[in-house]
C-alpha cells in the first residue's frame, strides 16, 4: 500500500510507497549514468586558470599569496553567466494579468578546491571546515544589502543535479523576493507559536523511526513526507534561524557530518547526483517571518519528475523513510567505522 503524506513545511502532499525499496541500481538514472561531462583537459576552475574567471570576491589563501593567482584553497568568484546584477532597486512591471520583475540580485560561485573531480569525500575536515566559512562569511557580506531578502545557498553534484561542470563547487544567490516554497513554516507558527522544525525534529526524536544519525549539535533525518528517495535533512538543535550564525564548534562537527555522510550516500548508493541546499531565513524584510529554523536538504536524483509531479506538483518516492534511513545508517556507520 502507498500512502500520501502531508509535507508540513511545503504544506503540499508526496506520494509514499511504504511497503516496499527500490535498489540502488534499479533506478533508471542510475543505470544510465549520472556523470557530468567528461574532463577533457581544461577547466576554468582550476588552479593556474584564474585569468579565465571573474575576478575573485574571496578567497582563502595560502602563504599570503596574491588574488587572482594560484596559491588559492577556496575562492568566491561572481557567476560568469549570471541572469541578475545588483544594480539600482527592485522595479514591478504590471501587464494585464502578468507582472514581473527587474533581475536584480547578486550570483556567486565558491570553488571548493583547486583540485579537479574532488569531492566532499574526499576532502579533509579542515578543507570542508574552510568552505563552510566561506559560505557563512558570504551569507554576512550578502546580508547587509538591504536590497537582497533571501539568501540560497546551494551545491549541485551530478549531471542530473543540474552540474555542469566536473569540478566542485557550491553557489550563492542573493535574491529581491523571498520564495514561498517553505509557507509552512510561518502557518504552524501562527497557528501554535512554535517553531515547526523544532516540533519536528523532537518527535523524531522520539519515534526513532526515520532517524539516521545523532551528535551533539545535528540529527540527521529523513523526513517522514521525503519528495525524493533517500532524501535527508541535516537539522540543527539550537534553534536559530539563519546559517550564518552557526558556531564554530557546530561548523566543524557539521564539516565531519557532511565528510562521512557523502561517503555513505557515494558508497551506499551509486555516487548518485544530488542537491544540497542550506534553508534559512528570509532577510531584510519589514515583517520576518517568526519560527524559522535554518537546516540542510540533501535529495539524490535517481528518478526524473513525470507528468503527475509536473501536473499536480505532489511527488512520488517510490523509497519510503522509515527505509530509506535504515539503509543510510548502515552506509553511514560503515563510513564512519
Amino acid at each position: 500500500m502507498s500512502e500520501l503524506r502531508r509535507d508540513v513545511i511545503r504544506n503540499n502532499w508526496v506520494i509514499i510507497a511504504t511497503d516496499r525499496a527500490l535498489k540502488p541500481n534499479d533506478f533508471p538514472i542510475n543505470k544510465q549514468g549520472a556523470k557530468t561531462a567528461e574532463f577533457k583537459g581544461f577547466c576554468p576552475f582550476c588552479e593556474g586558470n584564474e585569468s579565465f574567471t571573474p575576478e575573485e570576491i574571496a578567497a582563502y589563501r595560502r602563504n599570503d599569496t596574491q588574488a587572482n593567482l594560484p596559491g588559492w584553497q577556496v575562492r568566491t568568484i561572481p557567476n560568469k553567466f549570471s541572469a541578475l546584477e545588483l544594480k539600482g532597486s527592485l522595479i514591478k512591471i504590471n501587464n494585464g494579468v502578468y507582472s514581473s520583475y527587474n533581475g536584480l540580485g547578486k550570483h556567486e560561485v565558491v570553488v571548493e578546491t583547486p583540485q579537479h573531480e574532488i569531492d566532499l569525500p574526499e576532502y579533509s575536515l579542515d578543507d570542508i571546515t574552510l568552505i563552510l566559512n566561506m559560505l557563512k562569511s558570504r551569507y554576512d557580506q550578502l546580508m547587509k544589502d538591504e536590497r537582497i531578502k533571501y539568501i540560497h545557498i546551494y551545491k549541485n553534484h551530478g549531471l542530473y543535479a543540474g552540474a555542469s561542470l566536473g569540478h566542485s563547487h557550491s553557489q550563492i544567490v542573493g535574491l529581491p523576493i523571498f520564495p514561498n516554497e517553505n509557507r509552512g513554516i510561518d502557518k504552524y507558527y501562527k497557528k501554535t507559536g512554535r517553531c515547526l522544525l523544532c516540533d519536528i525534529l523532537e518527535q523524531e526524536i522520539n519515534d526513532r523511526e526515520r532517524v539516521i544519525y545523532e551528535t551533539d549539535h545535528f540529527v540527521l533525518i529523513c523526513p517522514f513526507a521525503s519528495r525524493f528517495s533517500y532524501e535527508t535533512w541535516i537539522i540543527p538543535r539550537k534553534h536559530t534561524a539563519h546559517f550564518m550564525n552557526v558556531g564554530s564548534e557546530e561548523v566543524k562537527e557539521l564539516a565531519a557530518i557532511l565528510k562521512y555522510f557523502s561517503i555513505a550516500i557515494k558508497e551506499g548508493l551509486n555516487d548518485p547526483s544530488y542537491n544540497m541546499i542550506i534553508v534559512s531565513a528570509p532577510v531584510n524584510v519589514e515583517n520576518p517571518i517568526e519560527g524559522y529554523h535554518w537546516y540542510i536538504e540533501l535529495t539524490p536524483r535517481l528518478i526524473v519528475s513525470s507528468g503527475l509531479e509536473i501536473g499536480t506538483g505532489y511527488y512520488v518516492n517510490p523509497v519510503a523513510p522509515e527505509i530509506s534511513a535504515s539503509i543510510l545508517k548502515e552506509s553511514l556507520f560503515k563510513a564512519l567505522a
